[in-house]
């Protein structure tokens, strides 16, 4: 595809970005939006931008989540954002862990999962939003040129927070306060 016909995106990690990271989330009903995210996402819908999902889930590779619960827990994330009028372009995850199965490419902060969804919806990585509350999540953004922000959540590492300075990564409360600041930037 054409570079300059290529999309921009919000490419989002899950848990707490989106959703309460509940560690390993199997049970649907557990699911809870984190404030705000459901309006971030319809911000970035009316600019234009769709938002995609890209997260590690190494509860499938540790079998603490079943594909099953975690399709349930997909399922009611999108259902939430749906009844506040917010919704997903895709989703795209590893469900691998180094230390149960070896190393993969798909695993963040390594991009296949980003080139796969470039690949499918037709997206402009270098124009795309990396949002995330780890290092992990928002690194990547660097290999494009691309805006990134770290959300500081109570699970965020404080040497996330650190690297995340040293990389110039906006640090934010929230992906509300991280698509705010973006859409502003862009404008």
């Amino acid at each position: 595809m054409n570079e300059r016909l290529r999309r921009r995106a919000a490419l989002l990690d899950r848990d707490g970005t989106i959703i309460v990271d509940a560690h390993y989330l199997a049970d649907p009903d557990r699911v809870v939006l984190l404030p705000g995210a459901a309006e971030a996402i319809r911000r970035l819908a009316g600019a234009g931008i769709p938002s995609v999902v890209c997260s590690n889930q190494s509860g499938i590779a540790r079998g603490l989540v079943t594909l099953e619960q975690y399709r349930a827990v997909r399922l009611r994330t999108a259902a939430l954002l749906q009844n506040e009028g917010a919704e997903l372009l895709d989703t795209f995850i590893c469900p691998h862990h180094p230390d149960f199965g070896g190393p993969c490419p798909c695993r963040k902060p390594g991009v296949l999962l980003f080139q796969q969804a470039a690949e499918v919806h037709g997206l402009d990585l270098h124009r795309s939003l990396f949002v995330g509350d780890k290092y992990r999540d928002v690194a990547p953004a660097a290999q494009y040129g691309a805006p990134a922000f770290l959300i500081q959540s109570t699970e965020t590492p404080a040497d996330d927070v650190s690297r995340a300075t040293a990389a110039g990564v906006p640090v934010v409360a929230s992906l509300l306060d991280a698509v705010k600041q973006f859409l502003e930037r862009a404008s």
